[in-house]
């Protein structure tokens, strides 16, 4: 095919096209042809020896009636019929500036800028302009048509919003190949190589059930991420736990033990040395341990919130005897936030509340009436089919709370990638975050129901005596301990709001800090990046509003304030030597950090 123009492929005229030509093309289109028959084949193998497992998960009453799960509603007609005018007259519009006026031109500029449509042949070539339009022209009467249904609950009515919006965003035009103009081109312009490319991705995804969303062969643990020395001084059935090398000549004297959530691998807070919080907080003078939770397996079918609520204490008493000393500094970030609620109320029941001398949390949530979209997923459909993918292991593949975790995100860590990864047949980054959140770690279906229940569902952990841990009744109210709460500002799991109900908890000292972005760069922001602000406010404030309104801004991480903060509760120095150096106390090393629970799938 002999290109006669110079301008895009979509404005170019082409001569017929020669053997050359058709002999490649031919040959492209064979070599796709292989490539799915090849993965078909496989498929064909897995279904024989799954197929039976798979329908197994299926209940009889969903194979019955699939439309038994769906809410039954209407319409307010007038509203409705209000939105349809309205729809017509744009459609009308559109279509006279399509036959009429040149793309470019019109509206334009009240536009809300859309990354999805970035690129300049959306809007230079009429036809992906028209396409782009009237797409964007739907999908607002789509989520606009939300607001007429009646007869539904609050609850129920965002669930059919958050879904209308899943169903919006997937239908984006730049999601399939025959109307994404730049997956066009490329095809084009790499004579069908990129299709050929994406389609390979497309078919590993598939047959490995889970969305890549970065090279593959980019990121070794302990080589170039996870790399803070350290060693692994103890392993349980649950947890190994790592003891950090001190940085410095001396160190202070309390240590600092961090909780990550389990639903993630830990090194999040370890990614390269430039984002390390436990190096930044290892040269800070801390002496710093980790817990390395293991992922979920057939041995954990019977773990529940007990379990790591004690497990959290058992790493507690473990450091202190270590290093001889009375108490410890804490974190706990997400749901090892939540569990670390829950143990400071259990040891403050148990009389031993004086274990732990202060407690950080990181996004985390204790009262869960205002949760985020994540409530949207929780309902009486979601437990039975956790029951269900969960029943004969006992525990829950990561892969679903990828997917779930995920769809919250849908058009920046689903379509982008399926537009980049497959339309466009693009090499995969190399970003270390995005590998972590492909990472993904098994559940104890027993603790996540639980979980999902009691929290999410039945909010029984504000209601004091309600919830035990090891048959101690726990009252949040009665957690004295020093409290640093972190929230992120633009955080769509664990919502600055949600997060501050902790201060409406505790009744101990507190300090709340409103950082700059979401549920991971909120947190993982070092000093050196000189990226986003966090906002403090030395005032009473009554609410996350009135916090707000008499905070003050500070440009950058917040890291450094809660040093300040955390060392005022840390005591005094001490000589960072034979305890205080991995394998040198009572507990020998077992092996190096990052240890084999984190690197376990």
């Amino acid at each position: 095919m002999t290109d006669t123009g110079t301008t895009s492929p979509f404005t170019r005229t082409f001569e017929t096209p020669n053997l050359e030509d058709i002999q490649h093309w031919t040959g492209v289109m064979g070599r796709a042809q292989q490539l799915i028959l090849e993965h078909m084949s496989r498929q064909m193998v897995r279904a024989g020896e799954d197929g039976q497992e798979q329908l197994g998960r299926m209940t009889p009453e969903i194979m019955a009636n699939p439309a038994s799960a769906f809410p039954q509603w209407s319409f307010d007609p007038e509203r409705l019929a209000e939105q349809q005018v309205d729809f017509w007259q744009q459609s009308l519009a559109l279509w006279s500036r399509f036959l009429g006026q040149p793309a470019g031109e019109g509206k334009e500029g009240e536009e809300k800028p859309d990354r999805r449509f970035a690129a300049h042949q959306w809007h230079d070539h009429p036809m992906f302009d028209m396409i782009r339009r009237a797409y964007l022209l739907v999908a607002d009467q789509m989520m606009a048509s939300i607001d007429a249904i009646e007869g539904l609950a609050p609850k129920q009515k965002e669930q059919v919003r958050f879904m209308t919006r899943q169903l919006v965003d997937a239908m984006s035009p730049s999601n399939f190949a025959l109307t994404n103009p730049e997956a066009l081109e490329k095809a084009i312009e790499t004579r069908g190589e990129s299709m050929l490319k994406g389609l390979e991705h497309m078919l590993s995804d598939m047959a490995k059930g889970q969305l890549t969303h970065v090279d593959p062969g980019a990121f070794t643990l302990g080589e170039n991420i996870a790399t803070t020395p350290g060693k692994v001084i103890k392993e349980t059935t649950l947890y190994q736990l790592i003891q950090y090398k001190p940085a410095t000549k001396q160190v202070h004297e309390i240590p600092l033990v961090i909780f990550p959530p389990w639903i993630n691998r830990f090194y999040i807070l370890d990614l390269n040395e430039k984002k390390s919080f436990v190096r930044w907080a290892v040269e800070q003078g801390f002496s710093v341990f980790m817990v390395s939770w293991k992922s979920a397996d057939e041995t954990m079918i019977d773990v529940s919130q007990d379990d790591y609520c004690l497990a959290q204490v058992d790493a507690i008493d473990t450091v202190r005897d270590l290093l001889d000393v009375p108490s410890v500094n804490t974190i706990g970030y997400c749901v090892a936030g939540t569990t670390l609620a829950m143990t400071l109320a259990y040891l403050a029941a148990r009389g031993e509340a004086d274990k732990v001398e202060s407690a950080t949390f990181f996004t985390a949530q204790v009262d869960f009436t205002e949760p985020g979209d994540l409530n949207l997923l929780i309902d009486d459909g979601m437990d039975k089919l956790i029951e269900q993918l969960g029943g004969q292991t006992g525990y829950l593949d990561g892969r679903y709370m990828a997917t779930t975790f995920n769809m919250l995100r849908q058009r920046d860590l689903i379509w982008n990638y399926v537009v980049n990864n497959y339309l466009l047949g693009e090499d995969y980054p190399a970003f270390d975050l995005l590998h972590w959140n492909g990472d993904t770690t098994n559940l104890p279906s027993k603790w996540h129901l639980k979980y999902l229940r009691d929290l999410y569902r039945d909010n029984k952990l504000v209601e004091p005596g309600t919830l035990k841990v090891a048959g101690v009744p726990i009252d949040l109210g009665k957690v004295e301990t020093p409290a640093y709460i972190q929230a992120g500002r633009e955080d769509h799991i664990a919502p600055a709001p949600s997060v501050w109900k902790i201060t409406e908890q505790f009744s101990g000292p507190m300090r709340f800090v409103l950082a700059g972005s979401g549920h991971i760069a909120g947190v993982i922001n070092p000093p050196s990046s000189g990226k986003y602000q966090y906002w403090t406010n030395e005032d009473e404030a009554g609410s996350l509003d009135e916090f707000v309104a008499g905070a003050t801004e500070t440009p950058g991480s917040w890291w450094p304030d809660w040093q300040a903060w955390l060392a005022e509760r840390s005591g005094g120095m001490v000589d960072a030597k034979k305890a205080r150096k991995p394998g040198k106390g009572k507990l020998e090393a077992i092996e190096d950090a990052p240890g084999r629970y984190v690197a376990t799938r």
